[in-house]
């Protein structure tokens, strides 16, 4: 009779949400547990994200001998990301947060593991089919924020986001400065030592995929699309607060375009910085000091970004990226080759600017949606980034090859003062929309 615990089981799932739909201390403390397994998985999460992004463009220069296509690693992991995006979006509105992200870290994992043995082999073609797929694990990496945000209340969205992100950098730090010692223990095991840093993603990227598949209950969704439809059920103008609930189109137009805007400035240089460090004499134990720094600028601050994106407001941090940036691309650009205090500096600021704008961001996106669409939404605007940080990346490389690495940090630098007049436009439709409410 198999059919009967199914259904034994289906009822206990509505009787727990039930449960949550009728306790507003019983939601607080799932938000703060959800809050607590988005925290566990970061980290790990975060320690696979650092692999790719620390020595992806290196070992493509290595495989395939030239620096042109350096930036096709960053390319491809941003490209499989869009893709793993969508995916995890359509499974997480589907079938809640804990499948659509179990899958893709999961997925992040197999990728590295491909990684690995294309580096084994020197199969280039199994170098980019692995890069792809192992940028699942850095999408679901960046779509986990949102799992914090799906119980939060509208002035705990950007704090939510912060405490998601300020996890992810203990690993997302330690990764790059497991280079040395990733790239000894795989030298030691017959693998290529730049392929090192994959062998820790693949464990990291798997782990993370477990503790939502195991602890993520009840899911966090599901509970909040639940609420909201008991919410919409008990008003008696319940089609006219769902249509207004369901989406504010130029939110999600300027949110998205904040976090497009900062990726493909962030990608483009970070993606170059490696090579062009290598061809000024520095080691791989200087990139990865260089690039944890910038990871840890990231994501490190974002505690503290979150409360000032929810106390001064998204369009104020929105500008505040897009000058953080332009300094970033301007001291990349003028800093001496050989200067690492300079190198780091600007790294840092890159990170930093790109904090201040995926938090804006993020918030402008969730604050924009309803719990019904969502998820869905949410894996649409993070395919339009990812892709967008695949241009990026892909650029980077020829921008660099025919002009300069100073070339790419000043155009890159000038590109995010676009963050500027999106945000003007925004505002604007708010003060109409406050004024139609007033002369009504």
């Amino acid at each position: 009779m198999p059919s009967e615990p199914a259904i034994g089981r289906k009822e206990d799932q509505k009787h727990c949400i039930q449960h949550y739909i009728r306790s507003p201390d019983s939601q607080r403390k799932l938000y703060k547990r959800t809050l607590l397994i988005v925290v566990i998985s970061q980290i790990f999460g975060g320690a696979g994200l650092a692999a790719g992004v620390t020595v992806g463009a290196l070992l493509a220069q290595e495989m395939l001998g030239t620096d042109s296509f350096a930036g096709i690693p960053a390319a491809l992991l941003t490209l499989g990301s869009a893709f793993a995006a969508l995916l995890v979006g359509r499974l997480s509105q589907r079938f809640g947060r804990r499948l659509g992200l179990a899958t893709g870290f999961l997925s992040g994992g197999i990728g590295a593991i491909g990684v690995v043995l294309a580096a084994v082999t020197q199969s280039v073609p199994l170098l980019f089919l692995s890069l792809l797929i192992y940028g699942a694990g850095t999408a679901t990496n960046l779509q986990a924020r949102y799992a914090g945000t799906d119980l939060a209340g509208s002035t705990q969205r950007a704090t939510a986001v912060s405490i998601a992100m300020v996890s992810t950098t203990f690993g997302a730090v330690a990764g790059p400065n497991l280079v040395e010692v990733m790239g000894t223990f795989a030298t030691s095991i017959g693998v290529p030592a730049l392929a090192g840093p994959f062998i820790l993603g693949a464990a990291a990227f798997t782990l993370a995929g477990l503790v939502f598949l195991i602890f993520l209950r009840p899911d966090p969704l599901i509970v909040a699309q639940a609420i909201a439809e008991a919410k919409r059920a008990e008003t008696q103008h319940a089609s006219t607060d769902l249509s207004r609930g369901a989406g504010n189109s130029r939110g999600i137009i300027v949110g998205a375009s904040v976090m497009v805007l900062t990726q493909i400035v962030m990608v483009a240089i970070m993606t170059m910085t490696p090579v062009h460090m290598k061809h000024h004499g520095h080691g791989l134990s200087e990139v990865g000091l260089v690039i944890g720094i910038h990871i840890g600028a990231m994501y490190l601050p974002s505690l503290i970004t979150g409360v000032l994106v929810d106390k001064i407001g998204r369009i104020a941090m929105a500008f505040a990226s897009g000058v953080i940036l332009l300094s970033a691309g301007l001291l990349a650009a003028f800093a001496p080759a050989d200067s690492m205090p300079m190198l780091i500096a600007a790294l840092a600021l890159l990170g930093l600017g790109w904090n201040f704008g995926l938090i804006s961001g993020t918030a402008l996106i969730v604050d924009a949606t309803h719990p019904t669409t969502r998820a869905k939404t949410q894996g649409t605007v993070d395919v339009t980034i990812a892709l967008a940080g695949a241009s990026g990346g892909a650029l980077s490389g020829m921008v660099v090859a025919s002009s300069s690495y100073a070339t790419l940090s000043l155009a890159g630098g000038f590109l995010a003062l676009l963050l500027i007049p999106v945000g003007i436009w925004y505002r604007s439709d708010q003060k109409v929309a406050k004024s139609e409410n007033m002369s009504m």
